[in-house]
């Protein structure tokens, strides 16, 4: 695999089990690469190591006055310094190419991972540990794989060496075959301790990161709130926690360093003095002193991948176990003996909660837990993040359809949409049927100001859909954010398109203005909403209460408000005090409250109708009538003056 031809069609199944493991498995899967790097390793490294030799027969023959002799010695010195060239060289490309590809191949199984387990991801693992597993612990990864290689051609370069001195000087040879094994195990004591704290460094990063990222996903609300200076001291706190232990790691990694230059030095003055006595005896030629301390001196070069390799796989091993956690993860529903299938269509069903979307219609969901209604609204699109039966569409359970398939059949948005950096045309640039453009859904998602605001921001531009939008659109409020996201899955035209809380962030009146246009772009497909906005609500072909995970009541939303005291607890926002208060005055408050619902409704019905066919009123109503215990008449006139307020909100929709 060469660096053009990512990224791979296929990564593979990883060994997930341990980080270990998944280091093992990615070596298995670069083994092509491997080899390669090996091969141009071997070249680079014997070469270096030939020079001695070389030097040693040039000597040789100057002492013997043998001109051939001397020819010969040039001759094999120019061709290992093309060895070590050209070696190094490919070496060199082979190295990077391993490291970028192993990195890719990490990269891609995240994402696919992420793809799988789509928001349920989130819920199990913090965003900011997902960034630091796709950012540096790639990296590291990567060093590790690409390193092994270079250590493997420095460790047969150091065996060949010292079984080539053993054989070309015997008595220079031993020693220095006993000392090189010293200097590379000499640092093992000292590996468990500088591991340690290379995990606790890690550790205490992936903590920083974590932090940085949340703290800057939420600095609007933080703002809001006046915490940013609480957050500030968190991070420098997690900061200066990890600079500590990246100075006691620093401090190990620097111990250990030093042991592999003062130990060679040791062993070159060892062989020089040993060499210099063996010289003055005449066993050993002054020739063959040059060529054992040469190649003693230069295998300090190949000894240094030790070291490497040690603080490689110490980074790299926190780094696969974070990989390996988040690889490991699976789907809550069992995928096993997923079938090819029709992409159904039809009503969608939930045996966990009996919810109910009837095909073709628009229904709301009302669930006082918000979790709970994220939970659902995961369940709905088929990726849940909890074991439990599986949605069935039109009878056919989701997880017995191609992921894809079933995506493209029941699409989610979140209550937290993420918008994309780039143009809002390649935002807006997602598979769909066809049916609904940009423009019309921009148009029912109320974009208008949007649009606006957005053409002003950029001077060069005039189609607002050039414009371009900042990472994640934090340039643009969050009820701005929201009617994108939604515009955005209006596009694609799902059989199911199930949205939650799409506008908790949107004034009043734009909220109406959506719910017409909802309602009427998704005339004739199946649309949930999570919402607890009387505007939405009223809208809504069908209302259902979730309680306790359990489909409690359903029916129209004024019917649901008188009957349906939990209900009206959600939609209304009444707290207990008022309910006890409100349950002292329930008889004339009631006739007050069915009083005020007549009139309006003679109102809106001697004027033709109305948009919002009083959702704000029953809202109102129900708090100022059905939980203040006010007497009749101070929680009369707060009815009607809502009925106006409702036909004013028409008027300028």
């Amino acid at each position: 695999m060469q660096i053009q031809d990512l990224p791979y069609l296929d990564p593979g199944v990883p060994d997930a089990r341990s980080g270990p493991r998944f280091l093992r498995w990615l070596f298995r899967n670069q083994l092509g690469g491997q080899l390669t790097s090996l091969a141009w390793g071997l070249l680079h490294f014997v070469s270096v190591s030939a020079m001695p030799f070389c030097v040693g027969l040039a000597i040789e023959a100057v002492v013997d006055r043998s001109g051939s002799r001397l020819a010969v010695a040039g001759g094999l010195l120019a061709l290992a310094g093309v060895g070590v060239a050209v070696g190094d060289t490919f070496l060199h490309r082979t190295a990077i190419t391993n490291w970028i590809t192993a990195a890719a191949r990490v990269q891609q199984l995240l994402a696919r991972k992420a793809a799988q387990l789509g928001s349920g991801l989130t819920r199990r693992v913090a965003a900011g540990e997902v960034v630091a597993v796709s950012t540096g612990d790639v990296e590291k990864i990567g060093w590790f794989v690409e390193a092994l290689s270079r250590f493997t051609a420095a460790l047969v370069t150091i065996v060949l060496v010292a079984v080539g001195l053993v054989v070309y000087q015997p008595a220079l040879g031993v020693v220095v075959a006993v000392g090189l094994p010293v200097l590379a195990l000499s640092v093992l004591p000292l590996l468990p301790r500088a591991t340690r704290r290379a995990d606790v460094q890690r550790e205490k990063a992936g903590h920083a990161t974590e932090l940085a990222s949340d703290t800057v996903a939420g600095l609007r609300v933080l703002r809001g709130i006046g915490g940013e200076e609480l957050f500030l001291t968190r991070y420098r706190r997690a900061s200066q926690e990890v600079r500590h232990a990246a100075v006691r790691s620093a401090r190990m990694w620097a111990l250990i360093a030093a042991i592999q230059v003062l130990l060679p030095g040791l062993l070159l003055v060892g062989v020089v003095w040993y060499g210099v006595g063996l010289a003055r005896e005449g066993r050993i030629t002054v020739g063959e002193l040059v060529t054992v301390y040469s190649a003693v001196m230069i295998l300090s070069y190949p000894l240094r991948h030790f070291e490497e390799i040690a603080m490689a796989y110490s980074f790299s091993r926190p780094s696969a176990r974070r990989a390996a956690r988040v690889l490991s993860m699976e789907r809550a529903t069992d995928t096993r003996g997923v079938r090819e299938h029709q992409v159904p269509a039809g009503e969608l069903y939930d045996p966990d909660t009996g919810f109910l979307a009837p095909t073709g219609r628009l229904t709301a969901v009302v669930c006082g837990d918000p979790d709970a209604a994220g939970l659902l609204a995961e369940r709905l699109g088929g990726h849940p993040s909890e074991q439990g039966a599986s949605v069935l569409l039109d009878g056919v359970p989701l997880d017995e359809l191609p992921l894809d398939a079933a995506r493209a059949a029941v699409l989610v948005q979140d209550k937290d949409p993420v918008l994309l950096s780039g143009t809002l045309r390649e935002l807006l640039d997602v598979p769909g049927s066809g049916k609904v453009d940009a423009k019309a859904a921009l148009a029912a998602a109320q974009c208008d100001d949007v649009l606006a605001a957005l053409l002003q921001g950029s001077l060069e531009v005039t189609d607002p859909l050039d414009a371009h939008l900042t990472e994640r659109g934090r340039s643009l409020s969050g009820g701005q954010r929201q009617r994108l996201a939604l515009a955005r899955s209006l596009i694609t035209d799902p059989q199911v398109l199930v949205l939650d809380e799409p506008t908790s962030a949107v004034d009043s009146h734009t909220e109406a203005r959506i719910a017409r246009g909802l309602r009427e772009l998704r005339e004739g497909r199946t649309t949930v909403v999570f919402t607890s906005s009387p505007l939405l609500l009223d809208r809504a072909d069908h209302v259902v209460l979730v309680h306790d995970g359990k489909v409690t009541a359903e029916g129209p939303h004024r019917e649901l408000l008188r009957s349906e005291p939990r209900y009206r607890a959600v939609v209304t926002r009444e707290t207990d005090e008022e309910k006890d208060v409100g349950a002292s005055a329930s008889g004339e408050v009631a006739a007050v409250r069915e009083s005020a619902l007549d009139r309006s409704d003679e109102d809106k019905s001697a004027k033709g109708g109305s948009a919002i066919d009083g959702a704000e009123s029953d809202r109102d109503m129900a708090v100022r009538a059905g939980g203040t215990g006010k007497d009749v008449t101070k929680a009369a006139k707060p009815v009607r003056d809502d009925v106006e307020v409702l036909e004013d909100i028409e008027e300028s929709a």
